[in-house]
């Protein structure tokens, strides 16, 4: 793939309160001639809470609209989303916008611990309302601290489910890391999540996670935009294949994007999410420090 770097969209750092830190991982949903791109707005202590920026389709450097107030409040003190939230996957059915989001809740004897919630909007996805108070992907045996959806991809009456699990943390040089990877559960409903997946693409060399698995099908197969951090490097932009949605093929460099030599992407690309407008296909995600820069994108010039 040949893509162009068309530079930072959204600039983090306003003096709205609740969205004066960061924007974090950028989930677009195309409608009609608008991309809206929904994010985790981060305050100045670091905890989110969903909003969204639309943009002009036909040119995402145009900033058209930025939601005024959180689309959720935190959970109920205790919840798994007491902490903050942030927009994962945005997926139609029967005429409703649904939004899973990763719920934060802050740990004793861990950092955190991150679990799927459900939101569902009815008014064509201006507000939402939460679904249930507890996770839609809760904890299982072998998936206890990590379970976050990023894909929820229908298909002739089932539905393909790519999210991150783990079980862990691991002792890095300044802080603990969080050890997840990706997997794909199929089920006949995105609404029970509670079986375990398949494991699909693991960590490899001395990464401790890889995660926001967004896949699309494009040109008769299934593409997986993800992201691969080690301590050194918290994200790299990763890439796989597959002709069935369930057997994949790791192939980091036809992505064809690596970190700039300076600027807001120099030292992270993170979050990774992929949307098609006409002719043209835009690639948004998140620079250094976790988004604390804002977002931007990468435009398609080329593809084999």
């Amino acid at each position: 793939m040949i893509w162009e770097k068309r530079g930072l969209i959204f600039q983090a750092g306003s003096e709205v309160e609740w969205r004066n830190n960061s924007a974090l991982q950028p989930t677009p949903l195309l409608m009609g001639d608008v991309i809206r791109v929904y994010v985790g707005f981060r305050d100045r202590k670091g905890i989110s809470r969903p909003g969204y920026v639309d943009l002009d389709a036909s040119n995402p450097a145009k900033i058209i609209g930025i939601s005024p107030n959180p689309l959720l409040e935190l959970g109920e003190a205790g919840c798994f989303d007491d902490n903050g939230m942030v927009p994962c996957t945005i997926f139609q059915e029967k005429n409703k916008i649904y939004m899973m989001y990763a719920g934060y809740n802050i740990g004793y004897h861990v950092r955190m611990t991150i679990f799927s919630g459900l939101a569902v909007s009815e008014d064509g996805g201006n507000s939402f309302a939460r679904c249930r108070k507890i996770p839609i992907m809760d904890r299982t045996e072998n998936e206890r601290l990590f379970r976050v959806v990023h894909t929820a991809l229908k298909e002739e009456g089932e539905w393909k489910i790519y999210y991150g699990a783990g079980n862990s943390f691991i002792q890095g040089e300044k802080k603990t890391l969080p050890v997840y990877e990706i997997m794909c559960l199929r089920t006949d409903s995105p609404f029970e999540l509670q079986t375990e997946g398949k494991k699909i693409i693991s960590n490899k060399g001395n990464e401790h996670r890889v995660g926001r698995p967004y896949v699309v099908k494009r040109r008769g197969k299934y593409q997986m935009f993800f992201g691969g951090g080690t301590e050194e490097i918290p994200y790299t932009l990763a890439y796989a294949e597959s002709p069935d949605g369930i057997h994949w093929k790791r192939d980091d460099k036809k992505l064809g994007l690596k970190l700039s030599a300076a600027g807001w992407d120099s030292q992270m690309m993170a979050y990774p999410a992929i949307v098609d407008y006409k002719d043209k296909t835009y690639l948004f995600y998140n620079g250094n420090e976790y988004g604390k820069y804002g977002f931007g994108y990468a435009e398609l010039l080329s593809e084999d």
